[in-house]
This record gives structure tokens, C-alpha cells and sequence, in this order.
């Protein structure tokens, strides 16, 4: 398996110079605070290796939309407060509050990085690895961000995509592609259609 640096490496930087890493938790907070909104399409690996794709929305703070292939009759949506879960194919509905998730790093620029966050080594100074986790709440699990030094992104980083481990050590990999940032977004992209036969939520 190579190494996870390399794995978000994009294909325009594989012959760049590597560059120093200094200071690189502000880097990410500086990127996190600046970014309003971000739409990609993105590659999900699950620990079986079963792949999805599909297209990601985000607008801070705390919304967020993963859209999958046609195929896939499953949603997830953050609306500020929560994320929900909607599988279409049994009309189940789960919710959970953002903050007990992983992506809530991702979704509240505001949270002090410094506090629950570190640079991991990576192999590729190219690659900038944030891991974030609760030490007083393991049970939420864990995230590792991915980001490529690029000077016109904000604040020099792209975000590449991250890697989410949950409380049983079960890993999520997703990779993102078409990063557009700072693009308008409605706050409708964030509204779903209750399968429980309720009408649209928001």
C-alpha cells in the first residue's frame, strides 16, 4: 500500500520541489476559516474496499451534502446542527449531532485546531497531514485531512480529501477532484425529501 501522503499526492505536483514543513496546524486553521464553501466530486473507499462516488457540497458553518452516484439510494446532509442519514432503499432516517462525527473538524471553522489536532508525518512535505480527535470522547473516532501545498488555494492548502477511522477502527477513505472554493451556494442544497413520507426537510 502506498503511503498516504502519496495517495492525495495530485498528478500536477508529483515533480514539484518538496518544501519545508513549518507551522503547518495554522496552515490548515488559516485554509478552514478561510473556505465559506467548497464543492467536489469525490471517491469513497469503505474498509472493504466497495468504492462510491458522487459530488460534495459544503458551506460553512456546519453544512454539508454528500450527494452519491445515481445508483446508490442513500444520502447524508448536515444542516448546521446535525448530520442525517437517509437510506431511501428502507426509508430509514438517522440523525447524530455534528460534533459527535468526525467531519464536524471539516464544518465548524471556529473550533481551535491547536486543541484537538496535530501535523502527522506523511513522507511527502508536498502533502500536509492534519489528525484530529476527542481524546475525552474516542467514541467519535478520528479524521486525517489531506491537503496539497498549492500558493493559489486558500490559504496555500487544497483540501485532497481525509481519511475517517470510527470507534471500532473502521476506515473511510475519500478522495476528492473538481475542488471549486468560495462559489455561491444556496442553502437549498442542503434540503432532503423524507422517504417517512413527511415532504422536504431542511
Amino acid at each position: 500500500m502506498k503511503p498516504l501522503a502519496t495517495f492525495f499526492l495530485p498528478a500536477a505536483l508529483v515533480a514539484a520541489p518538496a518544501v519545508a514543513q513549518r507551522g503547518d496546524l495554522a496552515l490548515v486553521q488559516q485554509h478552514l476559516r478561510a473556505v465559506t464553501t467548497m464543492t467536489a466530486d469525490f471517491v469513497q473507499t469503505d474498509r472493504t474496499g466497495k468504492v462510491l462516488t458522487g459530488t460534495l457540497t459544503l458551506k460553512r458553518p456546519g453544512k454539508i451534502r454528500f450527494q452519491y452516484q445515481p445508483d446508490v439510494p442513500i444520502l447524508i446532509v448536515g444542516d448546521g446542527k446535525a448530520l442525517t442519514f437517509i437510506d431511501y432503499s428502507v426509508k430509514q432516517v438517522s440523525r447524530w449531532p455534528i460534533g459527535n462525527s468526525p467531519l464536524g473538524v471539516l464544518l465548524d471553522p471556529s473550533r481551535d485546531l491547536s486543541a484537538f489536532a496535530r501535523i502527522v508525518p506523511g513522507g511527502d512535505s508536498r502533502i500536509v497531514l492534519a489528525e484530529a480527535r476527542d481524546p475525552r470522547h474516542p467514541e467519535y473516532g478520528a479524521i486525517t485531512l489531506a491537503f496539497a501545498r498549492e500558493a493559489a488555494a486558500p490559504a496555500g492548502l487544497r483540501l485532497q480529501g481525509w481519511v475517517a477511522l470510527d470507534s471500532q477502527n473502521n476506515r473511510t477513505t475519500v478522495k476528492l477532484t473538481n475542488q471549486r472554493f468560495n462559489i455561491p451556494v444556496s442553502d437549498e442544497a442542503f434540503k432532503w425529501r423524507d422517504p417517512r413520507g413527511s415532504g422536504p426537510r431542511s
